[in-house]
């Protein structure tokens, strides 16, 4: 895994990310935990091209979902795939 602390951000600037990003996603640490994930424009492109990913995504913000409501999630998802052959 590719970390940084942030204490090291703080003190280089973003420029302590540079050459740690050509290696893939930088996780970066706070209060010995990761807090946050850094990619590069490529990388993120490439995530923000997957259909559905931000709603995958963002979806622990808006709460715990029932197991009813992730197989209908689920099921739906698998008839689009289907129709989309």
């Amino acid at each position: 895994m590719n970390t940084i602390p942030a204490q090291e951000i703080k003190r280089r600037g973003i420029s302590a990310l540079d050459d740690l990003l050509e290696d893939g996603p930088v996780h970066v640490i706070k209060n010995n935990r990761p807090c946050y994930v850094v990619l590069s424009v490529e990388a993120y492109a490439r995530l923000a091209a997957k259909r559905g990913l931000w709603e995958f995504v963002d979806r622990p913000a808006r709460g715990i979902r029932s197991r009813k409501d992730i197989d209908d999630e689920l099921r739906a998802e698998r008839d689009a795939w289907g129709a989309s052959r």
